[in-house]
């Protein structure tokens, strides 16, 4: 046995990560494993909105729209540099949702959440705003405009797990768990690194089940444990196309099936499209948006925008699987997004918290939620009081929203060799820590080996040292979007760049 935590978690994506944040500025002492990348399923693959949910306010789920709505303005203000505040667009369409249910929606997503700085709906006349000349012409000539928020939702991830590990917490990415067994005094937790398989065990008061769309796997690993909740597992894919208009608000298109689709403005040059809803019977891991899909998408975008959209304009696509409780419903569209915590608390026996469902908007909520249930299991410890998540920013979100043109300033002048893109590039990802991954360079050349679209060696190294990445792919497609910019020989240069490192022996993460 090498080492005795507070709490075990398997499970690195928004949920995990937020728990172990939560947990180690209480002063707990936390372990976490995930069996790839952090955030690297479902968490990273979401629809990139800290947002009420609109929709939900249909299926009368008002705890949750509340819940969610009141944590816009919380997250945005703990990570201003990867939270952006965003208008949303909704044409009424004639033969669809009449624009009373549209209004009075509207109306109770600006107040139930008490919303303080986000500007308030207002009506469109599509015929006069800028927003009306990308739509089909003739179709809508009335709508409404409403606030949400943008969120870079790998980042959210892998910020909640930096700030886990700066405060005492041990993350262990690409490492799975492959047996647990409790004891009247705690679990017994087996892991063994992917690639090398070695093994370790460690000592836990509490275990939890944060393994998303795997919960009822990793509930098989714990010994005598059966998950009592039912988990759905429903696919929710999108797609990347080269920007559809050029403004900056975004839109939310109402579909004849009942379903709604997001067209929002993504990485400067692309429109994100999505999602899909529907049940999937696979594997996780090899979840990818199928051609039905993509044609869906394609569709529901024509039947809103002038220019007509087919597969060969698709740049990216990207699927994920939500793993969701399972309240019986009949459609993919209509299960409950709001997040079940499932006790196992046998009498004599150490717990089991599972958790089932949630939204990246309500994370911090759930981790609170989380640590209430187990605070009969818990020692008292120095720490935070409860809460504190709230008002603590997240690395590298240490200033004010308004102050972000401050700090692109400042990056500026202190790197006077960057170009502007650039700079605002490092600044949306770290915030004030985009200095660090500068470092004391002087020139263009102290940052190392250029890979394309911006990204340096010396950005590359801060990733891997404090941010767990591992492979290209980490680099590019979750710390970053910039897979969407590289050529394929770039990216490879890139792969093999850090190969070497790992094989000369580099540790990452800490």
């Amino acid at each position: 046995m090498s080492e005795t935590f507070d709490l075990a978690i398997i499970g690195g994506g928004i949920n995990g990560c937020g728990v172990a944040r939560d947990a180690a500025g209480r002063g707990l002492s936390v372990f976490l494993c995930d069996m790839g990348d952090l955030g690297g399923g479902t968490s990273s693959r979401s629809t990139k909105l800290i947002h009420g949910g609109l929709r939900y306010l249909e299926q009368f789920d008002f705890r949750l729209v509340r819940e969610a709505l009141a944590e816009r303005e919380v997250i945005w203000a703990i990570a201003p540099h990867i939270v952006r505040p965003l208008r949303f667009v909704l044409p009424h369409q004639a033969g669809l949702r009449p624009a009373w249910v549209l209004r009075t929606g509207l109306f109770l997503y600006d107040h139930l959440g008490g919303r303080r700085r986000l500007p308030p709906t207002r009506s469109l006349d599509l015929a006069a705003d800028v927003a009306g000349r990308s739509l089909k012409p003739g179709v809508f000539t009335t709508g409404f405009e409403y606030s949400d928020c943008l969120v870079d939702d790998a980042r959210l991830v892998v910020l909640n797990a930096r700030d886990a590990a700066e405060r005492g917490a041990k993350i262990r990415a690409r490492t799975r768990a492959v047996e647990a067994s409790r004891t009247r005094e705690g679990w017994h937790v087996t892991f063994a690194e992917v690639g090398s398989g070695k093994r370790d065990t460690i000592a836990a008061r509490v275990l939890i089940n944060a393994a998303g769309p795997w919960v009822e796997a990793v509930a098989t690993v714990a010994r005598e444990h059966k998950l009592r909740g039912k988990v759905r597992l429903v696919q929710g894919s999108h797609i990347v196309v080269r920007k559809l208009f050029g403004h900056d608000r975004a839109y939310i298109l109402q579909r004849p099936d009942g379903r709604i689709v997001f067209a929002i403005p993504y990485e400067g040059d692309f429109t994100l499209i999505g999602t899909t809803d529907r049940d999937y019977p696979g594997d996780p891991l090899e979840v990818s948006a199928s051609d039905e899909e993509i044609s869906y998408l394609c569709e529901a975008a024509s039947a809103a925008f002038a220019q007509r959209l087919g597969a060969g304009d698709v740049v990216w696509s990207y699927s994920g699987v939500r793993p969701l409780y399972d309240d019986g419903v009949s459609e993919a569209k209509a299960a409950s997004r709001d997040y079940v915590l499932e006790l196992d608390e046998q009498e004599g026996a150490a717990p089991l918290l599972s958790i089932i469902g949630g939204k990246i908007t309500t994370y911090r909520r759930l981790a609170e939620a989380a640590l209430a249930r187990l605070a009969p299991h818990l020692p008292a410890r120095q720490g935070l009081p409860a809460g504190w998540t709230g008002t603590a920013p997240l690395p590298g979100g240490d200033f004010a929203p308004e102050a972000l043109s401050e700090i692109v300033e400042g990056l500026a002048r202190s790197y006077p060799f960057l170009e502007r893109p650039h700079v605002l590039r490092l600044v949306g990802a770290y915030g004030t820590r985009a200095w660090r991954t500068l470092g004391k360079a002087k020139s263009a050349l102290d940052l190392g080996r250029q890979f394309g679209a911006t990204l340096t060696e010396a950005e590359v190294r801060y990733l891997i040292d404090q941010e767990w990445a591992v492979t290209a792919e980490d680099v590019l497609w979750r710390r970053s979007k910039l897979g969407l910019r590289l050529s394929a020989e770039e990216a490879a240069q890139l792969s093999a760049f850090m190969g070497e490192r790992a094989r000369a022996g580099a540790v990452g993460g800490g």
